[in-house]
């Protein structure tokens, strides 16, 4: 679940467009919660939720940003603030992105989609000395993407393909917070999303709206060493086509769920959540979390966790997101997603040094899977015939001196679904293994320059026809800045290395497969190597 300032403004479905075309000139920070997050934020955050948390006011300054890049990239984004009284501020953020067709490999189809963006979002912020407050934004966006055989050429078989996605996005949300007699605090969170989208693939038209609507009061306090929190939602869920009936549907989700935080020594913490949302097609579900932290010193901290939680079946899956919606065949007779998940993290932080170390592992049980039928160009959905698990490690290292930044990560993954006709099988796409090391000397008056390894692991391809395992490979990233009073020039020199899918195989497949598609999945990046310059300038 990604969530902007708490808020789930990118809906109830978040995809890349959502989150890769955030723009970044007004983001202050990014929160993590790791596995199941179902127990306080609902079906939406089965795997995590990712809290976007935007610049403020009273600590920002407006800025311009332009940007361009060698593949055909332009950006320009304004970033305005000011706080008119101790009491009121407001942001306002715009953008305007170009990013032309580009060709790499010179196989006709474009590797690069050409877009035209704009966005638009204000922000307005209030707080008195009671320590009341109200957050309200309004985000829009308008995108037209289009890729496909490029203009003029025609693919190794003689065809043109059209892929186009034009895309309108609005939506808006409040959130207030109060306090109460007896030193409890009130807070509500109110959000609505509306995306009208229009899907071209090849002769195939469709017209969607996805509407998503979120509304929750909280009331929290502490009493007896208790940290406590008791809350009630209403969510609501709904797509509409007339192209697409079949693809259509509308959940309304109301829940309940309380959280509570008791120490039970100087050392431990115990905390517990759970939540019973009541779907409207799917039944009632219980989703509890469990963590204990414990403190054996100032510089450790120790916590282990289990959660479980339930994701309710939508039309939204890769395969029909890559196609068309018109492909799916109704969804019936399928169950609900469940997943439980359990880890344990060690933190150490001292003189500079800050290591992070994990183990998890989860299970989702009835996965849902997309799959081709009898009915040539249809897909279904159905739930897979054994649950999908994954087990793992994350190690991450931060060490700052100065001007001094070091930074390492390492993740191992093993993750594995069931396989048709028995058996278990590896999961499509997913790298075994990921590290990164990156050093970075800044300073905030002069600039700063930066260089960044990385390598990506083999990975299972199960739907490719010129390989089954993808091969490993790596990346090296460099960034420079050198700031002139408000004015600051960037230059970053992206995959240096020039890592490409298109040089270990074809992107176009030999023939359509069974739902349309003209091209393998994508396992390695496609654009290449890639520099953009770029100047940003505070006002």
């Amino acid at each position: 679940m990604v969530l902007d300032d708490g808020l789930p403004l990118l809906g109830a479905e978040t995809d890349g467009f959502g989150l890769l075309q955030t723009p970044p000139l007004d983001l202050g920070r990014v929160e993590v919660i790791k596995g199941v997050g179902s127990a306080l934020y609902g079906p939406s955050a089965l795997g995590g939720v990712l809290n976007l948390v935007s610049r403020r006011p009273e600590s920002s300054e407006s800025e311009v940003l332009l940007n361009r890049a060698s593949n055909g990239g332009t950006d320009a984004l304004v970033f305005v603030t000011d706080s008119p009284t101790p009491a009121w501020g407001y942001t306002i953020t715009a953008g305007a992105h170009d990013q032309t067709r580009q060709d790499v490999d010179d196989d006709a189809w474009a590797d690069l989609a050409a877009y035209r963006r704009y966005t638009l979002r204000p922000r307005l912020f209030w707080k008195n000395a009671d320590g009341a407050s109200v957050f309200a934004t309004v985000g829009f966006v308008d995108e037209e993407r289009e890729g496909g055989s490029m203009p003029g050429h025609t693919l190794f078989d003689g065809t043109t393909f059209r892929d186009a996605l034009d895309t309108k996005r609005v939506d808006a949300g409040i959130l207030t917070e109060a306090t109460m007699a007896g030193e409890r605090a009130l807070s509500t969170h109110w959000s609505a999303t509306v995306a009208e989208r229009d899907r071209t693939f090849g002769s195939q038209q469709v017209q969607d709206t996805h509407t998503t609507a979120n509304g929750e009061a909280t009331v929290s306090g502490s009493d007896r060493g208790h940290q406590w929190l008791l809350g009630v939602s209403l969510q609501y869920d709904g797509l509409g086509s007339a192209d697409a009936p079949d693809a259509r549907y509308n959940y309304v989700i109301p829940a309940v769920f309380v959280q509570d935080e008791y120490p039970l020594s100087p050392s431990v913490q115990l905390a517990a959540s759970a939540r019973v949302d009541v779907h409207s097609d799917y039944g009632a579900f219980l989703s509890p979390r469990v963590s204990i932290l414990f403190r054996p010193h100032d510089d450790w901290s120790v916590r282990a966790s289990i959660g479980s939680g339930f994701a309710a079946p939508t039309p939204l899956m890769e395969e029909t997101e890559a196609t068309s919606l018109a492909a799916l065949l109704p969804v019936r007779g399928v169950e609900a997603e469940r997943a439980l998940s359990s880890s344990l993290d060690v933190k150490w932080a001292d003189e500079g040094w800050e290591i992070d170390g994990s183990a998890f592992a989860s299970e989702i049980r009835d996965p849902l899977v997309v799959r081709d039928t009898s009915q040539p160009g249809r897909l279904e959905l159905v739930n897979a015939e054994g649950p999908r698990r994954a087990v793992g490690a994350e190690f991450l290292a931060h060490f700052v001196s100065g001007a001094l930044h070091l930074m390492g990560s390492s993740t191992f993954l093993d993750v594995t679904e069931a396989a048709e006709g028995g058996g278990r099988r590896d999961a499509d796409r997913v790298p075994r293994f990921v590290g990164e090391i990156g050093a970075i000397l800044e300073d905030e008056d002069r600039g700063r320059i930066g260089l960044e390894v990385s390598y990506t692991g083999s990975q299972t391809l199960q739907d490719n026809p010129y390989r089954s395992e993808g091969d490993g490979c790596v990346e090296i990233n460099a960034l420079g800045e050198i700031r002139l009073g408000k004015v600051a020039i960037f230059l970053n020199a992206i995959n240096l290395t020039d890592v490409r899918q298109t040089r270990f195989d074809p992107l176009l497949r030999p023939a359509p497969s069974a739902d349309g598609q003209r091209i393998v999945d994508i396992w390695a990046p496609l654009a290449g190597r890639t520099f953009n310059l770029g100047v940003r300038m505070e006002l």
